[in-house]
């Protein structure tokens, strides 16, 4: 069989991978050549496709079925016995994409130009997540707005350190209904959950850019937009294809949550019984009282601070590592040293003294909630009298702060210039807060 002539691949892979983001092709002649040319219409087509079925699938629960990192193992495997190859092809797919972070068709040398003509026609995107803002920090911290085939606008951010790591927060759903006052994700309210490839695919990018340039992704954390554990399927599913696909251990991997209780036992049984990798939890607590914690934080009006504890000694007991507690330091508000004496009381009455860290970090301001951050000498005494009273405790380093990098904070500036009203809002950001099984 012939090979398929270079004008071909190149535009067959410039026509589907900018069609489906959004970008009109500019080719350099596509006429020189017939199937060039006919190469050229298949791709758009196939982009097209994928905005309408995207869109569907996302609202229905499913995933973008042609984007090349949201396919798991199976999928893929399925793929390729449809295309006719042989199963190995499957495997030197996963081998480009895992271990070199190659994404481009054209590049995978192993491959015959015809599956590589076929892949970029039904996977014509590498992850289905259009870029639609990029901002990059002076300290290296890179944030993305990323928009979803059905126009949902979510954000990752990728944090460079100076020891090395590397660590990727991402989001789990398109808003948040959880309504935390001091958000600028829960001042939006809830659109929609994120499909399991959705999840997976945003830390995936960040990895094969990394693997690109000789490094790697050392870190997740389910920081971003949205609750984790009110899109439990979905986040679960992405932890072990992070934690296996992308290779990041399970202490690697922290998911955070406002505090819903049954989903961290929940999240214990999954653990016990190998269903799930021992991942870190942070929980975002901010206040030492129940009456001062609902004000800021509505969750806590139905699992209190008694049961959230009560569901942390579970966990750690379980996975028989420290967890985190979250702390947004806000002046005069929560970080007053009466408040670290309180925290501490609650955290040493609650049996996990020795069992969790304490992470403080100034508030992000947002337009939304009066709030401001407290200031370095209020930041430090509140430090000092968790330390004093055996809590240990530390100041969350701030990335990213020359630029929108909190949480909801990009996905605002980006609605705003574009001056969209964008879909209503909902009420309820899970699913099915009660599908446990009755099960606590």
């Amino acid at each position: 069989m012939p090979r398929v002539c270079s004008l071909l691949r190149a535009a067959m892979l410039a026509a589907a991978l900018g069609a489906a983001a959004g970008l009109r092709p500019r080719l350099l002649a596509p006429t020189r050549c017939a199937a060039a040319a006919a190469a050229f219409r298949r791709g758009r087509a196939a982009a097209a496709t994928q905005q309408e079925q995207g869109a569907n699938g996302a609202a229905a629960g499913g995933g973008d079925r042609q984007s090349l990192l949201q396919l798991n193992e199976e999928e893929l495997a399925g793929l390729i016995k449809e295309l006719g190859q042989p199963k190995f092809r499957a495997k030197q797919i996963r081998e480009w994409v895992y271990e070199k972070g190659e994404v481009d068709y054209g590049n995978m040398s192993n491959l015959p130009a015809k599956l590589q003509v076929a892949l970029a026609e039904r996977l014509p995107s590498a992850s289905g997540l259009e870029v639609a803002v990029q901002q990059e920090s002076k300290d290296g911290t890179i944030k993305r707005a990323l928009r979803l085939p059905d126009g949902q606008l979510i954000e990752a951010v990728l944090m460079p350190y100076d020891d090395g790591r590397r660590t990727a927060c991402i989001s789990s759903q398109a808003g948040c209904g959880m309504r935390c006052s001091f958000c600028a994700t829960g001042q939006m309210g809830f659109s929609r959950q994120l499909t399991a490839g959705e999840i997976f695919a945003q830390a995936a990018e960040y990895s094969c850019q990394l693997k690109r340039k000789g490094e790697r992704l050392s870190n997740v954390v389910f920081m971003g937009m949205g609750e984790p554990l009110a899109n439990y399927k979905n986040v679960m599913d992405a932890v072990r294809r992070i934690n296996g696909d992308l290779g990041i251990g399970a202490r690697h991997i922290t998911i955070s949550t406002v505090g819903i209780a049954p989903r961290i036992r929940r999240l214990s049984r999954d653990v016990e019984s190998k269903a799930m990798p021992p991942v870190t939890l942070a929980v975002s607590l901010h206040a030492a009282t129940d009456a001062a914690r609902s004000a800021i934080m509505p969750v806590n009006d139905r699992y209190d601070l008694g049961d959230l504890l009560g569901a942390c000694k579970e966990y750690v007991g379980v996975t028989g590592r420290r967890m985190t507690f979250e702390w947004a330091l806000i002046d005069q508000q929560n970080d007053e040293p009466e408040e670290a004496d309180r925290l501490a009381t609650l955290l040493i009455q609650a049996g996990l003294k020795g069992l969790c860290h304490v992470n403080v970090i100034p508030l992000n301001p947002t337009g939304g909630f009066a709030g401001r951050p407290s200031q370095t000498g209020r930041v430090n005494a509140f430090l000092e009298k968790l330390e004093g009273r055996g809590i240990p405790a530390t100041a969350r380093v701030r990335r990213g702060i020359d630029i929108d990098a909190g949480c909801g904070q990009l996905k605002s500036e980006v609605l705003k210039k574009e001056k969209e009203a964008g879909p209503d809002a909902g009420t309820e950001a899970d699913d099915e807060l009660e599908d446990d099984g009755g099960q606590a």
